[in-house]
């Protein structure tokens, strides 16, 4: 087996070994879930705010109240808040809690250091 893949196939089963409580986990749960960590974290990055009712319209083949529990587990679990901003207080947007943010930095780092 070639260098890169046996480091590729390593990098997974570490990652899989991880608690279960932790980010890996949660966000490879469904494509539904890895989908709205994709979502959350393209906004953070640029610099956009993401309300509630936008991130559940933007979860595709997922229903609304099944949307609604992904993001209330995602908040329990400390990978995201919601946050209110500006003038208008009822609306709520989601944001990722810095420990998720250095999390997902160190698992996007390790990946571009890969190569298959």
């Amino acid at each position: 087996m070639p260098k890169s893949s046996k480091d590729l196939l390593e990098f997974w089963e570490e990652q899989m070994k991880l608690s279960h409580t932790s980010s890996n986990y949660f966000f490879r749960k469904s494509p539904s879930h890895y989908h709205m960590m994709l979502i959350v974290m393209h906004s953070y990055k640029k610099s956009e705010n993401l309300s509630v009712e936008e991130l559940k319209t933007r979860l595709f083949k997922t229903s609304r109240p099944k949307s609604a529990l992904m993001i209330k587990e995602a908040c329990e679990k400390n990978f995201f808040s919601l946050e209110k901003k500006g003038k208008d207080h009822r609306k709520k947007y989601v944001v990722p809690t810095q420990g998720f943010i250095e999390e997902f930095s160190n698992y996007l780092t390790t990946l571009k250091s890969l190569s298959f």
